[in-house]
């Protein structure tokens, strides 16, 4: 007979894996963490992990799907709120990300370090197609209520989102390269305004709305990274 598994162990056990390596990774970096590192962590066996993960990246890939899946939880109360108009929501859902990120800051940090490494080349490319697959039918939803509100002016609101989604992935690279640079102390804080607001235009003229219709990154937020 077939052994049966227990859904709630399995999940409390994977979950453990992935609370001991987001730990470590926050704490010594991702390429420095090996798997007999979380094995020690949890004083388990290779067996154990392996029911779980089958490598060091699935695992990684694990910690920072949970991540995202608690970001689109806490952010879902705001797209769904009918009192919310389209733009304040896009607003809203940004300023949401952004806490998000903020609250796991070491943990973002590593990912950043991951995302730069020619080595993660294929972990990189899975977290862009998983940042696609959460963000566009969101931003979609909200876009399609702005156009219903007649103050999104966009012939599809599923391509827009798409769109957009795109140049928000190039704002995150380009926020990296931003980050490392005052990092550096190589650039002036005014270049990420600069940055930001150019990003933020582009967004406006996509959805066909006004400059200075939206603030997709407040000033705490960019001081909170880059001040």
């Amino acid at each position: 007979m077939a052994r049966t598994v227990n859904a709630t162990l399995h999940t409390v056990r994977r979950d453990a894996f992935l609370d001991a390596a987001q730990r470590l990774i926050e704490a010594k970096g991702y390429e420095a963490m090996s798997i007999q590192d979380v094995l020690d962590a949890l004083e388990v066996s290779k067996g154990a992990f392996y029911h779980y993960f089958d490598s060091k990246q699935a695992l990684l890939e694990a910690v920072v799907d949970r991540f995202a899946e608690g970001a689109m939880v806490a952010i879902a109360p705001i797209l769904r709120d009918p009192s919310l108009p389209a733009l304040r929501k896009l607003e809203r859902l940004f300023a949401g990300i952004a806490g998000c990120k903020a609250e796991r800051k070491e943990l973002v940090l590593a990912i950043i370090e991951v995302w730069n490494s020619d080595s993660n080349a294929i972990v990189r490319e899975k977290l862009r197609r998983m940042t696609v697959g959460l963000l566009v039918p969101l931003l979609s939803s909200v876009i399609g209520q702005g156009v219903d509100e007649g103050v999104i002016r966009v012939a599809s609101a599923d391509e827009t989102a798409t769109v957009l989604v795109s140049l928000m992935l190039g704002a995150q690279e380009q926020a990296t390269h931003l980050f490392i640079a005052r990092q550096a102390n190589t650039i002036p804080y005014e270049v990420v305004e600069r940055t930001f607001a150019g990003f933020t235009e582009a967004f406006e003229r996509i959805l066909g709305v006004a400059k200075g219709s939206l603030t997709l990154q407040d000033s705490a937020t960019l001081h909170f990274w880059f001040g």
